[in-house]
């Protein structure tokens, strides 16, 4: 007995005794990708053990999830989390893990808010301008997004339901071909990533009403906030935050948060973050467990007002 305790702390301080697996559930070249491969080779100096990205997408995450949630809790085996997860509760009733249940926080490493954009054509320079234009044409605006579940789906349906107006989503397959859409004038609305938006709204091919953080944004300092456009507690932020297997002992998630913060504080790091659109964060495991449980409690109360179901 008191061989085999002794043993486990020697064995926990000494974490991580192998190659790490950092599971990204989404393919390669997304924004979770891209933090993912910043962090990992941080990581990899740090512990002077390979961090290898595996991209594991399919089944919103669902695939990527089971293999952190199966995985031995030893802290070997790394989750990238996003926004998805906040939203999947709700969407996915009968998911085969639970994000509470069998992951242990260690680190938000970053946040990323949005920016409402309409087409030049349509006849709305602010949100409140927006919002009487739908109340008028109730269920006559379209809104465009990457997809059911994704960040301007649930930005659009939030705004449904603070301003009780009725605009229609029109799902795309990607941000991309949503944008592409907005900006032909297709559809006359959408809720986009700071970084793609903003170009366009540069150059004219795109209006921004607002922002969905709660403070502006650097980039577009002149773009007043959601809650500013007239919308009380309007915030919509994506995220990327670093899980890994609940039972993993406490010392080996406390080097891998603390390591996780250095490299969140670095200036090439901070850089990086910044010019993708992203804010650093850093935050402790407490933190990032009462952040995604306010995400979840959220989310899961705009998809049940607005009736939403998994594709």
């Amino acid at each position: 007995m008191w061989a085999q305790s002794s043993a486990q702390p020697a064995a926990a301080s000494a974490y991580p005794v192998k190659a790490i697996r950092l599971i990204v559930p989404f393919p390669a070249g997304g924004g979770a990708d891209t933090i993912a491969r910043l962090f990992a080779p941080k990581l990899n100096e740090a512990f002077a053990q390979p961090v290898v990205v595996e991209n594991r997408p399919g089944g919103s995450t669902i695939i990527g999830g089971d293999l952190v949630a199966k995985a031995p809790p030893d802290g070997h085996t790394l989750f990238m989390a996003t926004f998805t997860n906040a939203v999947n509760p709700a969407l996915h009733p009968k998911m085969p893990w639970d994000i509470h249940r069998d992951f242990a926080p260690v680190s938000l490493l970053a946040t990323v808010s949005y920016t409402l954009v309409v087409h030049p054509s349509l006849p709305a320079r602010t949100t409140r301008d927006l919002v009487a234009l739908a109340k008028a044409r109730p269920g006559q605006l379209n809104f465009a997004s990457a997809g059911n579940g994704s960040p301007g789906h649930l930005a659009g349906e939030l705004l449904n339901i603070i301003a009780q107006v009725k605009l229609v989503h029109v799902p795309y397959k990607g941000a991309a071909p949503a944008l592409t859409d907005v900006i032909a004038g297709q559809v006359p609305i959408t809720v986009g990533n700071n970084i793609a938006t903003l170009p366009h709204v540069k150059s004219g091919r795109l209006r921004a009403l607002g922002v969905t953080s709660a403070a502006r944004s650097a980039l577009m300092p002149d773009v007043p906030t959601m809650i500013e456009g007239g919308l009380p507690n309007f915030v919509v932020v994506g995220w990327y935050a670093i899980f890994t297997t609940a039972g993993t002992p406490q010392t080996s998630v406390a080097k891998l948060h603390g390591d996780l913060v250095k490299i969140v504080r670095e200036a090439e790091v901070q850089r990086r973050l910044s010019s993708d659109g992203s804010e650093p964060v850093g935050s402790s495991p407490a933190e990032l467990a009462s952040f995604i449980r306010t995400e979840i409690e959220k989310w899961s109360r705009v998809v049940k007002s607005a009736r939403l179901k998994a594709d």
